[in-house]
């Protein structure tokens, strides 16, 4: 689990949990802060609240609600935190063709596209979103 791996790395883990998935037993009872929620939206508001910047790990409709919505309030210029996507082992390659999909369709600008980092390496998007904080601090 990732956040086992940072914790044990001597990293902080902050987790964001609505009440009721809670009750099952599904949070991290580990983890360095834990806030509880009461809904889903709760739940992203905090996290994009807490969070210095967004990447989307492989994962389920889940995930890509929260890549989404992120990534949709950067476009719409609610928010100027970095997204990411790490396409580990071209999990995301058929979402990559539709996005390019859309864009040759006209419904995806190719600045707005441009504003979600992918790579396959997590080093490599690391660097991309210290890079987005060193620009965002330049004079």
């Amino acid at each position: 689990m990732l956040a086992d791996a940072a914790l044990a790395a001597g990293g902080e883990v902050i987790g964001v949990i609505p009440q009721f998935l809670l009750d099952k037993e599904v949070g991290h009872r580990g983890l360095t802060q834990l806030h509880v929620v009461q809904t889903m939206a709760q739940r992203k508001d905090l996290m994009s609240e807490l969070a210095d910047a967004f990447i989307a790990l492989p994962g389920g409709i889940g995930t890509l609600d929260e890549l989404f919505e992120v990534w949709t309030a950067t476009q719409l210029g609610m928010q100027t935190k970095p997204c990411g996507l790490l396409n580990t082992q071209g999990y995301f390659d058929a979402l990559l063709a539709f996005l390019e999909h859309a864009h040759g369709q006209g419904f995806l600008r190719a600045t707005h596209r441009a504003a979600l980092s992918v790579h396959h390496k997590p080093e490599a998007l690391l660097e991309t979103m210290a890079l987005h904080f060193a620009q965002a601090q330049a004079p």
